[in-house]
């Protein structure tokens, strides 16, 4: 693809990739959209933007991308012209100037002419059209709220967005699934989560904020880590206490909590039931994650703090790919550890799958897929590969055509089925930028075994109360604006070198409580 070329070397390797490509945008700068289709199609490149342009894109070969809007007396020309590899395509269509929502449609009907551009050109059809947004659920949530019914919904979808009959029929279900759960939030409530960055290693695919805990940079502050986290529990605890906030649920995350040891994880557990009301919680998760890290010890520490949900994530039940992506198991210890977990008296058990992991097959991911459904956990989690600069497989030259392949697509259209049909339903949905396939991560339960926390981070409904490194807190409604964010240092050493701060950080939740009660007087 096109003349922006250029050789990198990462981790001694030389790679070939390309490396940009520009947008023009002339008469208007519909960024976030525009650049959001280029990525249904390039998932892996960097693009230059160019505002202000030229009505005529410029001479050369270099790969382009050129939008136009030119307003005339009563209509608006909308014209949209790709060069790739020396060759130009254009598509353009006038709409009428008096109607609503001007700019919106100006957006959409340009995201329309270049998806069809690319979708000829590069002979993929991305599955949820022109839609770039995390959550699509919420379209239809927010829709039937305006007393649309839904034929009317999926037709405005299908016919103005390009969306799927099968990714309309995927978000319907999930999201008569999640109504009732969104109907029993609890009024002045608020989630924690809890950050623990570590890991045992670092998996190829891994853009998140985690570090291998065997390195010296990790093994020398882990203890101090505890020790600090514990004390901004602490300070959660009585700013939520002061605020009148009730908790609701509560999540241990990562990285790898167990990736700590069982005194460790215990000092965290402790600290949580010390400062907080668990017994008034309505769930309690805590992920175990990686089998290389699971003993009958830690699922002791778990279980005796309280946890009433467990994630032991695969990933995949094919040896030969959790090795190139550099996990430090096997499927079979994989299988071992959600035994063990069932022994120790956990009945509510997830497990994540990754749909087009590199090295993986179709009939590789549908053995993993059949293997967890003998085992009946009660959640079973896909996720599709999403590839980030900050993930060591971005760099891959491999990935380039892979990403552009529908293997992958077939992998969630295989689980889909299968999951269904064994009385799971999908009941939270979310989607992430440079996505392989341009596709979703799901959620699939058994009936009454929803996470009532991943239903609301992702609709973004309840107010998250975040410590540890990487933690994001998020107040929703109590502001003056929607959502309020609060964030922590990204990094565990910055967490711990700058640990006044962050404490300093949770007092900013008095403020905009302030500010909210002062807003609505």
């Amino acid at each position: 693809m096109g003349r922006s070329r250029c050789l990198l070397r990462k981790n001694n390797r030389i790679l070939i990739w390309v490396f940009d490509m520009t947008i023009y945008f002339y008469g208007q700068d519909f960024k976030y959209e525009i650049e959001g289709v280029c990525k249904l199609f390039f998932p892996l490149i960097r693009f230059t933007h160019i505002y202000n342009a030229p009505i005529k894109p410029p001479d050369g070969d270099e790969d382009y991308v050129h939008t136009v809007r030119l307003r005339r007396t009563d209509e608006t020309l909308l014209r949209v012209e790709v060069q790739l590899d020396g060759e130009s395509t254009v598509q353009e269509e006038s709409i009428k100037n008096a109607q609503t929502r001007y700019d919106n449609e100006c957006e959409r009907v340009l995201c329309i002419l270049l998806y069809q551009i690319l979708q000829a050109r590069i002979g993929v059809s991305p599955r949820w059209g022109i839609l770039t947004g995390v959550r699509p659920v919420n379209i239809i949530q927010r829709e039937r709220q305006t007393g649309k019914n839904d034929t009317q919904i999926a037709a405005w979808l299908s016919e103005k967005y390009l969306v799927s009959a099968d990714k309309l029929k995927l978000a319907f279900l999930t999201a008569d699934t999640q109504e009732p759960m969104l109907r029993s939030m609890r009024p002045a409530s608020f989630s924690l989560y809890v950050a623990i960055p570590f890991c045992t290693s670092r998996c190829s695919y891994c853009s998140f904020v985690s570090h291998a805990i065997t390195t010296k940079k990790a093994t020398d502050k882990v203890d101090e880590y505890v020790r600090l986290l514990c004390r901004e529990l602490e300070k959660a605890a009585d700013v939520a206490k002061q605020e009148k906030l009730v908790l609701d649920t509560i999540y241990i995350g990562g990285g790898t909590p167990t990736a700590l040891s069982a005194q460790q994880l215990q000092t965290v557990t402790d600290a949580v039931n010390r400062y907080f009301d668990t017994a008034g919680a309505r769930e309690y998760t805590i992920e175990a994650g990686r089998a290389d890290t699971i003993t009958p010890e830690k699922l002791h520490v778990i279980k005796k703090a309280g946890a009433t949900r467990i994630s032991i994530n695969p990933q995949t039940f094919e040896d030969a790919v959790l090795q190139r992506i550099g996990r430090k198991h096997t499927a079979k210890q994989a299988e071992d550890s959600f035994l063990l977990a069932r022994k120790e008296g956990f009945s509510l058990i997830n497990m994540d799958f990754i749909a087009g992991l590199p090295g993986d097959t179709y009939e590789g991911f549908c053995r993993s897929i059949d293997r967890a459904l003998a085992l009946n956990p009660e959640n079973i989690t896909v996720h599709t590969l999403s590839i980030k600069r900050s993930a060591d497989l971005f760099w891959e030259a491999a990935m380039r055509e892979y990403v552009r392949s529908d293997v992958t697509g077939r992998m969630t259209e295989y689980a889909q089925k299968v999951l269904i049909e064994a009385g799971y339903r999908p009941y939270y949905l979310y989607r992430q930028k440079n996505t392989v396939g341009n596709l979703e991560n799901v959620g699939y339960a058994k009936p009454h075994t929803e996470s009532l926390y991943n239903i609301y981070i992702m609709d973004e409904i309840q107010s998250i109360i975040a410590c540890g490194a990487g933690g994001v807190t998020k107040l929703v409604g109590l502001g003056k604006n929607p959502i309020e964010r609060i964030f922590n240092y990204k990094y565990h050493f910055e967490y711990i070198d700058r640990f006044d701060e962050i404490l300093n950080r949770k007092d900013r939740i008095h403020e905009i409580c302030a500010e909210g009660r002062k807003q609505s007087c």
